[in-house]
């Protein structure tokens, strides 16, 4: 499979900002804020929707720093998969909030997006739309297992 993921090297205090991956090839691992290019956005569109997720924070001030591709083997679902890598890297200069640092403002982060889902599983049941299609949104927003499975019990 091929993928296109832009990120962002922040550094604070000295340090490095670092998120812990979930699911996909690199689940476990420690990588750089960011992710994949959604379709019709650019770049530097999702650099600012990506942090804003994983991180908590308003970009308001970036550079290009760099732009790198690296293919891979993993195993998925049993199956040796290849992957092809490209990333877009941007330095943050400059942003605003604070860094979502602790396990509090990240659960709090949680149960909104699961509110949100339930609140538009409860639409999409009084609609009578197909919950195959929100099941699609999930996998599409990289919602992790535990809830793409809680959404397939409801199909």
């Amino acid at each position: 499979f091929k993928h296109l993921g832009t990120y962002g090297l922040i550094i604070k205090d000295e340090k490095i900002v670092l998120i812990k991956k979930v699911g996909g090839p690199y689940n476990g691992k420690l990588d750089l804020p960011g992710g994949t290019i959604e379709w019709g956005e650019t770049p530097e569109q999702t650099l600012i929707r990506e942090l804003k997720e994983e991180v908590g924070i308003d970009v308001i001030k970036y550079e290009l720093f760099d732009a790198n591709s690296t293919v891979f083997e993993w195993i998925h679902k049993e199956e040796l998969e290849k992957g092809h890598h490209l990333g877009i890297f941007y330095k943050v200069l400059n942003y605003n909030n604070e860094l979502l640092d602790d396990i509090k403002k990240m659960k709090e982060m949680m149960i909104h997006l699961v509110q949100s889902f339930l609140i538009l599983i409860n639409y999409l049941k009084r609609s009578n739309r197909n919950l195959n299609q929100l099941i699609r949104y999930a996998d599409q927003m990289k919602c992790g297992d535990i809830m793409r499975n809680y959404l397939e019990v409801l199909v």
